[in-house]
């Protein structure tokens, strides 16, 4: 079983859909501490021809909360108009809208306050619109010693799900041993996403922006052979 893990990103690039759909099973961490200046609540979309960020606002917590403790602003009620408002004057004229729309428009009207919960729900949403099948985990469910680090913790998740096989983006490369790996039986491959180019509605292309970009200027058709063959594994 061919397994990946990674943070809960909103609106992700499609590199980390193409993790997923590398992979068996795929673990989202709930249960990691919330990073301020990082992707699990903010992307890049484009906005005149260039990119710009969209953000889910948040309550103001102690910044040593989990991602799982954190929730949404009182204000997104209001602020999710504004957010869909943009997106929608954004893409109006991109060939995917209006099958695209009501996928983001379903996920940005999630009932959820919970940032965790709003993230995960959004990240299921669109993989079923692309028929990816793989099956989701969330960490905190994994029978393990939570207060693992790093690579030991992977190896544990590998163990006890009973993978024979982990998958991390090519940027863990140095923090992962494949002889480490092949120790505890697991074959330790990185995925590195190729060069993915496709008109966007500017004059010049920017490239990784949020899944929600790619979905709006690619049929589902293309989208699903970026996510089969644009990339190697090493």
């Amino acid at each position: 079983m061919k397994l990946a893990i990674m943070q809960p990103y909103i609106f992700p690039y499609i590199g980390y859909f193409q993790l997923i759909n590398a992979a068996d099973t795929f673990v989202v961490y709930d249960n990691i501490q919330f990073t301020k200046k990082g992707w699990i609540n903010r992307n890049r979309i484009l906005v005149n021809g260039k990119d710009d960020y969209i953000t889910l606002p948040l309550k103001k917590d102690s910044d040593y909360l989990n991602v799982d403790q954190r929730r949404l602003a009182d204000s997104f009620d209001t602020d999710k108009i504004k957010l869909l408002r943009r997106i929608t004057e954004s893409y109006k004229n991109a060939p995917e809208f209006n099958t695209v729309y009501p996928i983001v428009e379903t996920a940005i009207n999630s009932a959820s306050e919970n940032l965790f919960a709003f993230i995960f729900q959004s990240l299921q949403q669109i993989c079923g619109f692309l028929n990816i099948t793989t099956s989701f985990v969330v960490s905190s469910t994994i029978p393990i010693d939570h207060q693992l680090k790093s690579q030991d913790k992977v190896i544990a998740i590998c163990t006890t799900l009973g993978a024979s096989e982990y998958i991390n983006p090519v940027g863990g490369v140095e923090l992962y041993s494949k002889e480490i790996f092949q120790q505890h039986n697991i074959k330790l491959g990185f995925i590195k996403s190729n060069e993915i180019k496709y008109t966007q509605s500017g004059n010049d292309f920017i490239p990784w922006l949020s899944i929600i970009d790619v979905m709006m200027f690619n049929s589902k058709e293309k989208i699903q052979q970026y996510l089969a063959s644009s990339f190697t594994i090493i």
